[in-house]
């Protein structure tokens, strides 16, 4: 049995959703966003350990309301980096265990079953995906390419890696002063190697703005409250 080590991102300062605190730290139900995550990991036997990187400032917050909550996985809560890239970085930096797995605290919709999915997925670089639905093209100010719809990939977490490959990739990244928006075009860029891509799932939105609130409460009665 592979054994885990799980990041979960809660680097986020609620910029773009308008906020004086982390959106993590949002209500969904009564709990914050990453606390709907914790709990389905915390329930993953494979996963051995819980690393949060988050912001100096609210680590001792962050702290607190985990342990309101009674895991039993043992989760440590570190100060993250000034971007996503260098808080997964030092995430890893501090991974006890040969496979990763990587989160973020404001896809709380995530299912236990796409955590165990990814585990089960025989390929140990695994990412989940979906279609593009829209037409995409290239360009800034103007027009400058065409992009083929049906050869790009809508890029959704969680992705699993081998944790010392995906290391290595960002020792690279920092040396190169390279940034990536997300881990696996880093690990692909260094490696050309094979990344499973897994269905993903529409109601596994990232909740970055004041919409996404709107939408997360109306995805939350749908499949919860509605037991769908």
């Amino acid at each position: 049995m592979r054994e885990y080590s799980f990041v979960l991102l809660s680097g986020g300062i609620g910029k773009r959703m308008q906020l004086n605190i982390p959106k993590q730290f949002l209500q969904l139900a009564g709990r914050p966003l990453f606390i709907h995550v914790l709990e389905k990991v915390d329930t993953i036997p494979e996963v051995k350990e819980i690393i949060i990187p988050c912001p100096e400032e609210f680590l001792q917050k962050t702290e607190d309301i985990i342990e309101d909550y009674g895991f039993t996985t043992q989760i440590r809560c570190i100060v993250g980096g000034s971007s996503r890239q260098e808080s997964v970085y030092k995430a890893l930096l501090q991974a006890n265990y040969d496979y990763c797995i990587i989160h973020e605290a404001v896809r709380p919709f995530v299912s236990r079953d796409m955590f165990q999915a990814l585990i089960d997925e025989v390929n140990e670089n695994a990412i989940y995906g979906l279609d593009i639905p829209f037409t995409v093209l290239q360009g800034e100010e103007f027009v400058e390419g065409i992009l083929q719809r049906d050869k790009l990939v809508n890029v959704q977490l969680p992705h699993k890696y081998n944790t010392k490959k995906l290391l290595y990739a960002h020792e690279c990244a920092r040396e190169e002063k390279i940034e990536f928006t997300e881990d696996a075009g880093l690990y692909y860029y260094y490696y050309k190697s094979q990344i499973k891509i897994l269905q993903g799932s529409e109601n596994n939105i990232k909740i970055t703005k004041p919409i996404d609130r709107v939408i997360a409460e109306a995805i939350y009665k749908e499949t919860v409250l509605m037991g769908d």
